[in-house]
């Protein structure tokens, strides 16, 4: 949460929301949706752009919507509206 809430550089925000959402799994995206209800409107941003940059790199085959899916059933609600920004973010690259 540190890296990617990080006060003094958002470059490392992006890099680690890239690096999360390429790992893909539930736990990672989890992290970066749990963030995501924290951060304010410029990390919101660059973590927005990392996850674009991890969708649209060449060798990329994740499915951030389906893990997204799954954490809309998250007991946590930050976790849940996170997840449901990250799944629209990712929709919108694909399109």
């Amino acid at each position: 949460m540190g890296l990617l809430l990080d006060a003094a550089d958002t470059a490392v925000t992006r890099q680690t929301t890239e690096a999360l959402a390429r790992v893909g799994t539930v736990a990672a995206v989890r992290l970066i949706a749990l963030a995501l209800a924290e951060a304010d409107d410029s990390h919101a941003d660059w973590m927005l752009t990392g996850v674009h940059d991890a969708l649209a790199a060449p060798d990329s085959a994740l499915d951030i919507s389906a893990v997204c899916g799954q954490l809309t059933q998250d007991p946590e609600q930050a976790v849940r509206r996170g997840a449901v920004e990250i799944s629209a973010w990712a929709d919108d690259t694909r399109r």
